[in-house]
């Protein structure tokens, strides 16, 4: 090390074992320095590491702390890529995004939809064909899982979806009581709240329990277990993780749903016989009575149709988006409330189409 004028010639090499000896002989050097402006020259420099990158930076500090323009300056390659490499003060400014033009922008939006869909309609293919295919092979089965799935989003669920269902049917039937009173058609609140119930609300209310309920369930679960890299540690295992994860969701959702709805459709007509004895003096014998002439196995059909599509629309959706998480406990967050807002809308347009099929 040299001192000459304003510069300081730093020669050899600078690491961790003479670190602590070069800023005791700078500070000497420069203890009556007179200059306002330090320059450390790094051309006699032959190997600089990290704690020789530090030390040099901690002599710099001092300086400007007593009032000094220091620059430093010089070196070989290396010594500059070490530089960059442990310096504090280096900043890699990113490079500013270009912005995209309006059709650049409508092909960005295009690709990310055929992405989108491409990975809903593979995981779809995936857990249909391994949903068949696994009811003919025990083996591959996790055990007790079906048992556990079905308990969790059937049983667990019957009695918040009987009492929301009897709910609907009374505030269903007292609605309709006060118009049917004025035309003196008592008699068709029966009609009304049984075809209703059956073909229609029952099946709805049951899809958009469980989806809130389950749907959101099924989303964090596999979000979490992604984010937790279970996912990946099933992979080395050589186990698939939809099979292993979301097939059994799949066939306890498909064997629960009929049998919640049918629960759902009683508790609703349940609710409306209660308003038609009260508000319309129509006995209970004489509304069973005025069913069995309403109700038709199409209707009971309908129902359970619309409630397998709807258990496997609830299954894939949130299988998907927890699939798709990325950005740790936030992001299971996040999915969780896109799968259950995608479950309800998906569950509402397929009973559209299905209702513009079947009527």
């Amino acid at each position: 090390m040299e001192l000459t004028g304003d510069t300081l010639f730093i020669k050899g090499a600078l690491s961790l074992s003479g670190a602590e000896s070069f800023i005791e002989e700078a500070m000497v050097l420069l203890e009556n320095f007179e200059y306002g402006r330090l320059d450390i020259d790094l051309d006699g420099l032959g190997y600089i590491d990290s704690i020789g990158v530090a030390s040099l930076e901690f002599l710099k500090e001092k300086m400007e702390n007593k009032g000094l323009a220091v620059d430093i300056s010089g070196g070989n390659a290396d010594i500059r890529k070490n530089w960059e490499i442990f310096s504090s003060h280096s900043q890699v400014v990113p490079e500013e995004a270009g912005r995209l033009s309006f059709f650049e922008k409508i092909g960005d939006g295009f690709e990310r939809a055929a992405e989108f869909v491409y990975s809903f309609l593979v995981l779809t293919a995936n857990v249909i064909f391994w949903s068949v295919s696994d009811i003919f092979k025990s083996k591959r089965q996790r055990r007790g899982e079906f048992y556990n799935q079905a308990v969790l989003i059937g049983v667990n669920a019957i009695w918040i979806v009987g009492g929301l269902a009897f709910i609907i049917g009374l505030v269903m039937a007292l609605q309709s009581s006060a118009q049917l009173r004025n035309f003196g058609a008592n008699i068709y609140i029966v009609d009304l709240t049984v075809i209703a119930m059956m073909s229609e609300m029952g099946p709805l209310i049951t899809a958009i329990v469980v989806a809130g309920r389950s749907g959101s369930s099924i989303a964090a679960e596999i979000a979490t277990m992604k984010v937790t890299s279970e996912l990946d540690a099933l992979k080395t295992m050589a186990l698939q993780p939809v099979r292993f994860v979301v097939v059994p969701k799949m066939h306890g959702s498909l064997v629960t749903m009929p049998f919640l709805t049918i629960i759902a459709n009683i508790m609703g007509i349940l609710g409306g016989m209660f308003i038609a004895f009260a508000s319309l003096d129509i006995a209970p014998q004489v509304f069973v009575s005025r069913m069995s002439e309403t109700l038709y196995n199409r209707d009971i059909f309908i129902g359970i149709v619309k409630s397998l599509v709807f258990a496997v629309i609830i299954v894939l959706t949130g299988s998907f988006y927890g699939l798709r998480v990325k950005e740790g406990a936030e992001g299971v967050g996040k999915v969780t409330t896109t799968a259950v807002v995608m479950s309800i809308t998906l569950v509402m347009v397929a009973d559209s189409i299905m209702g513009l099929i079947f009527y």
